[in-house]
């Protein structure tokens, strides 16, 4: 089994869910405190159990969200990157990856470029490194990673990974280490049975 790196939490993923859990959850509780006013002043009982059901799935959904808002992370391997978020759990083979870069979220997705909800979203983020992985292609249709990824993910068409974590210079260098030691073991191999095969043998 390939040796896993450390575990770095996507911020898109963690600072979303942090700007719609507390909302989605104080909405429960006022639904179900409505509920209850309803029932204490003896409406028809479909009134305030339809009510009591929505708050209890806005505070189901709430703290759902709670718990998994750090659960989308990117882990280094020795042979691939593995991106996994809370619907799709995908493996970037090495020789897929043709280089890597940093660049500035704001300047990625500048305002005027994006939609008004995204560069709300941006805008506490907007001064933070991302690392751009470019590929030679992707792996799995384009179509299905826009549909289970979020769209800051892509800058454009072309074949790639906008990968935003808070430590960005540690993973840049993991993955960097990770790599170095996939590409370098088998030339090495094939040097030391090289140098074996130059050894001279003793006469039978």
């Amino acid at each position: 089994m390939a040796k896993g790196g450390r575990r770095y939490p996507l911020v898109i993923y963690t600072h979303m869910i942090n700007r719609w859990y507390p909302a989605i959850l104080a909405i429960g509780v006022f639904l179900l405190i409505l509920a209850w006013g309803i029932y204490a002043r003896g409406y028809e009982q479909w009134r305030w159990l339809a009510i009591a059901s929505l708050g209890g799935f806005n505070v189901f959904l709430g703290l759902f969200l709670l718990l998994i808002r750090k659960s989308a992370y990117i882990q280094p391997f020795s042979d691939h990157l593995r991106l996994v978020t809370p619907f799709l759990r995908l493996n970037i083979s090495y020789k897929r990856l043709r280089r890597t870069s940093s660049a500035n979220m704001g300047a990625l997705f500048p305002p005027k470029s994006v939609s008004k909800w995204q560069a709300e979203i941006i805008e506490p983020i907007a001064k933070m490194t991302v690392i751009v992985l470019e590929l030679t292609a992707f792996p799995m249709s384009q179509s299905s990673l826009r549909l289970f990824l979020s769209p800051l993910f892509f800058k454009d068409k072309t074949p790639h990974f906008v990968i935003l974590v808070n430590d960005w210079m540690r993973l840049s260098s993991e993955l960097e280490s990770m790599r170095t030691g996939l590409t370098t073991s088998a030339p090495q191999k094939k040097r030391d049975s090289s140098i074996l095969s130059r050894l001279p043998t003793k006469d039978k």
